[in-house]
């Protein structure tokens, strides 16, 4: 292949964007269809100077849209090419059409969400609303806490995603400027690793194999419909988990660095947890450690694979807690919480009695300080002792004016 390879050093200063624009260099995508929204522009911007540069035989098309974006990604993938791009908020609401198509049709598409407030009130900052309006449009979606897991996840989610027993699409989530913009420590690995990890692209059914003719997006009504759905339902649920640990298993054997579908953080003799995903992990972990010095018996669940939903795994994870209280930052629009709901799914089933409570924070960027996240272990610890929620069972954390809650 005609193109130059990059020396890293052992050590890189990346942010998230970098490092997802790395990934895509790394693997040698052929096509990246992309329409630029703050704050993820710079992953495709990243891609189109690699390209520029000599570094990736591949081309980039820009359109003019979102919606045409993940178009032109569809058609490509359809082709039999490695695909992908990257997209936030408001351009990821007007791409959403097309996300089903790529669910529906198997294309093993990478999107990049960098997650950000969906309007109105115009907001550009993070918070998780766009990953949570997708969450259902049938793609396997990871989340990633810091530039180093960006990079990690990419990776995975093209090994994943490519593997012919899965053919379904992938989405890499982080949070808008906390990861995106913000510079840390990365340890790639070198080109050579990198797309040997991931592997040579194979096409399956790919329309320009003229010998074998397929056809995609077909109408099928209510003959078929079902039948389609209920396949692509029961793939994501039984076939989908043991790739993404025998992916997982791969890259730490390469790396020596692990990831689990779901992280626990000084659960082994936790009473109460709390549950979060993105930048808040690394946080709530500081407050747990900082709170068992003073007697409290404190966990923290990360959820890294957000779709399939992880359920046997945050049945075991939860085993002993007394009390969770789940993080959802996404304006819940009078409902509950969407990871209270999910982890209520969870304990309706088990056979423990786990207080849960729900508070949702950082909407449009809003600070989650330390000191919320001691307030509400506190809380947790009294529900635990109390054996039921000692307060609202939904609280909306860092709100200005007087203290806004629900039930």
């Amino acid at each position: 292949m005609a193109f130059e390879k990059m020396e890293l050093n052992e050590v890189e200063v990346w942010d998230g964007n970098f490092a997802a624009a790395q990934a895509m260099r790394q693997v040698q995508i052929d096509v990246v269809s992309a329409y630029p929204i703050t704050p993820s522009t710079p992953i495709v911007e990243g891609y189109a100077k690699f390209l520029a540069d000599g570094y990736i035989e591949g081309e980039f098309m820009m359109v003019e849209s979102e919606h045409a974006a993940m178009s032109g990604c569809i058609g490509a993938a359809a082709a039999g090419g490695r695909v992908a791009t990257a997209t936030s908020s408001q351009g990821l609401a007007l791409m959403a059409e097309t996300l089903y198509q790529a669910s529906g049709m198997r294309l093993p598409i990478v999107l990049n969400i960098v997650n950000r407030a969906l309007a109105a009130p115009l907001n550009v900052n993070g918070d998780h609303s766009d990953m949570y309006m997708v969450r259902d449009s049938g793609w396997i979606q990871f989340d990633a806490y810091n530039p180093q897991e960006v990079y990690d996840l990419n990776l995975i989610a093209f090994k994943v995603a490519e593997d012919h027993d899965v053919r379904l699409p992938a989405v890499v989530n982080q949070d808008g400027f906390m990861t995106s913009h913000t510079a840390s420590n990365v340890r790639p690995l070198s080109d050579d690793e990198a797309y040997n990890f991931v592997g040579e692209f194979k096409p399956m059914n790919d329309m320009l194999d003229l010998d074998n003719p397929v056809t995609h997006g077909v109408q099928t009504e209510e003959d078929w419909h079902f039948e389609h759905k209920a396949r692509q339902h029961n793939d994501l649920m039984t076939k989908v988990f043991p790739k993404i640990q025998e992916a997982f298993d791969a890259f730490e054997k390469l790396t020596g660095r692990r990831y689990n579908m779901v992280e626990k953080y000084l659960l082994d003799d936790a009473e109460v947890a709390v549950v979060a995903m993105g930048t808040s992990v690394e946080t709530a972990v500081e407050v747990a450690r900082e709170l068992r010095e003073e007697g409290i018996k404190a966990g923290v669940i990360g959820i890294r694979v957000f779709r399939p939903w992880p359920f046997e795994y945050i049945a075991e994870a939860i085993k002993g807690l007394k009390a969770i209280g789940t993080l959802d930052r996404s304006s819940p629009n009078g409902a509950l919480g969407a990871l209270y709901n999910e982890f209520a799914g969870v304990l309706v089933n088990s056979d423990q009695k786990t207080v849960l409570t729900n508070y949702v924070y950082g909407l449009g960027g809003r600070d989650l300080t330390k000191a919320h996240l001691r307030e509400i272990f506190k809380e947790l610890k009294a529900n635990a002792d109390a054996g039921k929620p000692t307060t609202e069972l939904q609280q909306l954390i860092g709100v200005r004016g007087p203290k806004l809650a629900y039930l």
